[in-house]
């Protein structure tokens, strides 16, 4: 019996309607700044597509030049809908968006088998939107490629990075991490947070990314600890936040965008 993970935030977060989603994407896409790179990963949010769509396609653009390198996505993000102890696999065979359906990487989950932080826990994917947001984008930029879907809860750094550098491979992997910044200060207190935050990323210093300043603090930084490894390099694309984009400038999310090459 195929197992489909159906989406749980069309409509809310982005159209459900393929036709309509299609051209959102595209049109975010066209509209962002082109820009000559080739990632290993890429940190990008995931809030709905009206506030954080176009700060999301400045880093999912630079993936149209490699989109044929590419065949395989190691999707992280941090869990909002439930609590969970270390990061969690999906036993679905397939993530389905109103774009058509992702083939899971079962061959790449079986090599996290046996760490201890690492689980197959449906009910952490089931209503989950930090992974979801970010596959039409995957699916618009990218040709066809395998996912492997994270959903990361209370886990380490480290155990993240653990995590990361098992799937690490060559350059037909792609690592997505997604995360917004700081949330509901106002405008003025956001962009000094959010800029420190951009900051520590740019330096790869995990350390100075705190539990407020950002929900997806611990994918970010399992990958920056990764990316110290294997010698990266941060650049930010984008930084805004939705008093930018599409709401008002007393409570306001942070978004940014950064590529890791």
């Amino acid at each position: 019996m195929t197992r489909i993970r159906k989406p749980a935030v069309a409509d809310m977060f982005y159209p459900a309607d393929a036709v309509e989603l299609r051209n959102m994407v595209d049109h975010f896409l066209t509209a962002a700044e082109p820009i000559t790179a080739s990632p290993k990963a890429i940190i990008v949010p995931h809030a709905g597509y009206v506030y954080s769509g176009a700060v999301a396609a400045s880093a999912y653009k630079t993936l149209e030049s490699v989109r044929n390198r590419i065949n395989r996505v190691v999707l992280l993000g941090p869990s909002h809908r439930i609590a969970i102890n270390g990061l969690a696999l999906s036993s679905a065979d397939y993530f389905t968006t109103p774009l058509g359906a992702i083939p899971i990487d079962k061959q790449a989950a079986n090599l996290l088998s046996d760490l201890p932080q690492v689980r197959i826990f449906d009910d952490a994917h089931a209503l989950e939107h930090s992974l979801e947001v970010q596959l039409p984008f995957l699916q618009r930029v990218l040709d066809e490629f395998t996912l492997v879907p994270l959903v990361v809860g209370d886990a380490s750094a480290e155990q993240v990075a653990e995590v990361i550098e098992r799937l690490w491979d060559g350059p037909e992997t792609l690592i997505v991490i997604s995360s917004d910044l700081s949330h509901y200060h106002d405008y003025s207190t956001a962009k000094q947070l959010d800029e420190a935050t951009c900051r520590a990323i740019e330096t790869l210093h995990p350390e100075e990314i705190g539990y407020l300043d950002a929900c997806g603090r611990n994918p970010v930084n399992g990958l920056l600890i990764a990316a110290r490894h294997h010698g990266l390099k941060a650049t930010t694309v984008d930084l805004r936040n939705s008093g930018d984009t599409a709401g008002p400038r007393d409570q306001v999310v942070g978004y940014g965008a950064w590529i890791l090459e």
